[in-house]
């Protein structure tokens, strides 16, 4: 049975953002292939799409290796994550389904309980989920795709603690859950840049990781 490039693709960013594969770390296709169980075919394309993710880079004399990301890199990227979550909740108030909304109070309430109860384990994978929920609430496929991305960047780039305050966190879900329910998207939107402001400062940087930003102008090595 044939395996096709996308799954081989998410085991091999999979591999990258739990850190089997280290940053700068050599990525040759035989060695893929071999450790999961494909031809090379499947981890070619593979490692084009992650190329194009950023979580690969090609360089000359050594192909395919891990990328580097610079502490500069990492900064931007919780920047754009604070300019899109809260375009999401906006058309995400704007296009919700039924379906959705049913998804995301069931969420809240299983958090604010979880909350209560301070089960924080629980509650890292319940906000994963609301936050991808309403990122799928927002129907742009376009939208939808680079929050995804983001949300496996920020896991490689960043060590994200618990809130100090998991009961009014989860206060905050609830809240946006009712703009968007009310179709208020101006609401949802506000209440969400608030929500991710305040979480962004959860985020602690992967000193494995990451590379101090490089000056671009320094003559040839």
């Amino acid at each position: 049975m044939r395996i096709p490039a996308h799954t081989v693709c998410t085991a091999i960013r999979d591999d990258i953002v739990s850190g089997v594969f280290g940053p700068g770390g050599r990525l040759t296709e035989e060695v893929l292939a071999r450790r999961y169980g494909v031809s090379r075919v499947p981890v070619r394309e593979a490692l084009r799409t992650l190329e194009s993710e950023g979580f690969v880079t090609t360089r000359r004399h050594a192909g395919a290796c891990v990328a580097e990301p610079t502490e500069q890199e990492a900064a931007d990227l919780l920047e754009l994550r604070m300019l899109l979550e809260p375009l999401a909740a906006a058309r995400a108030a704007r296009r919700r389904s039924e379906g959705h909304l049913k998804v995301l109070r069931g969420l809240v309430r299983l958090g604010q309980e979880r909350a209560r109860r301070g089960q924080g384990e629980d509650l890292r994978s319940l906000g994963g989920w609301f936050h991808e929920t309403l990122a799928q609430a927002s129907a742009s496929p376009g939208l939808i795709a680079l929050l995804t991305q983001m949300r496996h960047k920020v896991a490689w780039m960043y060590v994200v603690e618990a809130p100090a305050r998991p009961v009014e966190s989860w206060a905050e879900h609830g809240a946006i859950v009712d703009a968007v329910a009310r179709g208020d998207a101006e609401r949802a939107r506000a209440l969400t840049a608030v929500h991710v402001d305040r979480a962004a400062g959860a985020h602690r940087l992967r000193v494995r990781t990451l590379q101090p930003a490089v000056n671009m102008e320094s003559g040839p090595h």
